[in-house]
């Protein structure tokens, strides 16, 4: 991990921060003054600020199936579920990559990585997600193409980069924009509303088959694989079935 990096998970500050900490040589490795930016550090290393020992957090990569009716937020002043409440006490401070609504359900990826957060819901990296809809009523031909052209959208113009019909009502859709609520309100915008809503697909990352309420631990090929700007690939269908590697809250 870079130096900086490894600085700013132990809470030093920002990276920027802690860039300055190691030019005025007030960073020590080993015993020995660090000033080089593009130093490499492991947990092996001993690390010291103005003589105090820095620990990195642990980094966790986790994926979760949101069920409908839980929050995508920390704490919630009416008490309401949210989607901590799914997970083991004690972790490390972890955050959630982007957000679903609290009606909207599927893939959802924790973590307390800056940078893939940052990779993740950047509009300059777009990354590709996949969901799936239900309609209330049959999609008509003039809106899927309006859909690919883009609407007017509270929060700015929104467009789909593939909208497949699996059936009458039930419609697979990849975005690369991160707008608010942006299918919900897309589909408003031309008549229709969303009855049901599942993120299957973040990148390489499928949901596979795990159950709403389920976790577990990514991969480390599957972290690197978010982080690289390999291909992606659309169009598998969300499944439900129990994952015997998932992890389900008995709260």
């Amino acid at each position: 991990m870079r130096l900086n990096r490894y600085l700013a998970s132990a809470g030093f500050g920002s990276r920027r921060g802690c860039e300055e900490l190691i030019r005025t040589a007030r960073v020590t490795i080993n015993g020995q003054v660090c000033t080089n930016l593009a130093t490499e550090v492991s947990d092996d290393d001993f690390v010291k600020v103005n003589g105090k020992r820095a620990v990195a957090e642990k980094l966790l990569y986790v994926l979760i199936n949101k069920p409908r009716g839980y929050l995508c937020t920390a704490a919630d002043t009416h008490e309401r579920r949210t989607i901590f409440d799914l997970l083991p006490r004690g972790w490390p401070r972890i955050f959630h990559v982007g957000r679903l609504d609290k009606e909207s359900e599927g893939l959802l990826i924790l973590t307390n990585d800056g940078e893939l957060s940052l990779h993740l819901t950047h509009p300059r990296f777009k990354i590709e997600k996949e969901y799936e809809v239900l309609l209330d009523r049959p999609l008509e031909g003039e809106a899927r193409e309006k859909l690919l052209k883009g609407v007017r959208i509270e929060g700015g113009r929104a467009k789909a980069e593939l909208v497949r019909v699996i059936s009458p009502t039930v419609i697979r859709v990849v975005l690369k924009q991160g707008l608010k609520r942006q299918i919900r309100l897309m589909f408003r915008a031309l008549g229709y509303e969303v009855k049901e809503l599942v993120r299957f697909r973040i990148g390489s990352l499928h949901l596979g088959e795990m159950r709403p309420g389920e976790w577990r631990f990514l991969t480390a090929k599957e972290v690197a694989a978010l982080k690289s700007p390999a291909r992606e690939t659309a169009g598998r269908a969300p499944r439900r079935p129990v994952d015997s590697s998932a992890h389900r809250s008995s709260r």
